[in-house]
């Protein structure tokens, strides 16, 4: 039953949101300027120069910068729905309302028998925290169909197969959203989604995956993990350069290549410890498919070659689903990645220029922010190994020696 205390709760959601998504929309619509690099140069370039390429009706294959999978075209055509604004005013305000969307979904979600609104409280907290990268980029919209996915997952396996699907060919990483269900339905749903979308793409628009080329040649970036190598070298002699390389800031020069295997075999490493997690878990309860995705998506995304703000909210999403049950095992690592998400928007844009330069102010912010990610994989990891794995299988029932028993055996 609902307290009084939980409807006071919820009926501050939607001010709160109301007065933090104007901020942000403030900021994007360049009213008031964000200190640091113009967050919204990918819309106003990139973007809009996919959509004009996209509307002729095949890929931007000769673009490195397009990396996404064939699904991304939709939410870069989408600001056409909008025709009597500009491009960029169109995206801002669609990806407003996408927000908005989440945050309808996880407050509802919150209202259920033996549900909370925490997961609500999440969203609406963390997107702001990342700044106004968050509103200039399509990352709002995958994590909408993923959030979707996962609160519909309980009950409408085939809804969670097919959302999952549609999401990974948008931006692949919901694909891992699947990594707990068990319904035969749930795979069934996905192989069917993924066929029929990816038949369409292919029929109608030529080099729907040009993108796999340009993703497998990219190199470290300068806010991962691996990229404090190159950081800390810098100080010690290395010679290598920090330039923009497929559309991101990367570090190049000697054993970047290496760092970036390295990265690559950490990846690997996350997905056999998911793959053993997901082959001897036994306990899976109502906020299991919940709580592995968000695990899967972080390891994912802290051992990455490129970790860019804006893939924070994928982890936002995700963890605010965890936060809609009160079981989850997942408080503690949702904590340190809502800091992570605060530190991540004073590295990227307010003081970029110093983690370029890797000066000390730089060093610290991404030692902080990705020491906070690896601290959180790590609980999160361990959370849900103990909470799914038992940890002795059940002993093979024998019966009792006749010797013990005092019977004696009969023989068949």
């Amino acid at each position: 039953m609902e307290t009084t205390g939980t409807r006071r709760s919820t009926a501050w959601l939607p001010a709160i949101w109301c007065l933090t998504r104007l901020v942000l929309l403030l900021f994007v619509l360049k009213v008031y300027v964000f200190p640091g690099p113009d967050v919204t140069s990918d819309v106003h370039v990139i973007y809009q120069g996919w959509y004009d390429v996209l509307r002729t009706g095949t890929f931007p294959q000769q673009d490195v910068t397009w990396q996404y999978p064939p699904a991304a075209a939709l939410a870069i055509l989408s600001p056409g729905l909008l025709p009597f604004w500009d491009y960029a005013t169109a995206f801002f305000a669609l990806i407003c309302v996408t927000d908005l969307v989440v945050l309808a979904l996880l407050a509802r979600a919150g209202r259920r028998p033996g549900r909370t609104p925490r997961g609500a409280w999440v969203w609406v907290i963390g997107v702001p925290l990342l700044g106004p990268t968050v509103y200039a980029r399509y990352d709002v919209m995958v994590t909408a169909v993923a959030v979707a996915a996962l609160l519909a997952g309980a009950r409408h396996p085939r809804a969670l197969g097919a959302l999952a699907t549609f999401g990974a060919l948008l931006k692949v990483w919901p694909a891992m959203l699947l990594l707990a269900a068990r319904q035969r339905s749930a795979w069934v749903s996905a192989l069917g989604t993924g066929l029929v979308v990816t038949a369409l793409f292919l029929l109608t628009m030529p080099g729907p995956f040009a993108f796999l080329t340009f993703q497998r040649d990219r190199g470290t970036e300068v806010e991962s993990l691996g990229a404090l190598v190159f950081h800390v070298a810098r100080h010690f002699g290395w010679q290598g350069e920090v330039l923009l390389n497929y559309g991101s800031i990367e570090f190049l020069g000697p054993y970047v290549t290496e760092v970036s295997t390295g990265a690559l075999f950490l990846t690997g490493a996350a997905f056999a410890w998911l793959v053993l997690w997901r082959l001897l878990a036994r306990r899976f309860e109502e906020h299991t498919l919940a709580d592995a995705a968000f695990v899967a998506v972080l390891l994912f995304t802290t051992t990455s070659r490129v970790i860019s703000p804006q893939y924070m909210v994928w982890l936002v999403g995700l963890a605010a689903v965890c936060l809609c049950f009160p079981g989850s095992r997942m408080r503690l690592p949702v904590a340190l990645v809502l800091v992570a998400c605060f530190v991540t928007v004073l590295e990227f844009p307010l003081y970029f220029a110093n983690v370029v330069a890797s000066d000390g102010l730089g060093l610290t912010l991404l030692f902080v922010r990705n020491g906070l990610l690896v601290a959180a994989s790590l609980i999160a990891a361990r959370a849900l190994w103990r909470a799914s794995v038992p940890r002795t299988l059940p002993a093979p029932e024998h019966p009792e020696p006749a010797a013990r028993t005092g019977e004696t055996p009969v023989s068949s």
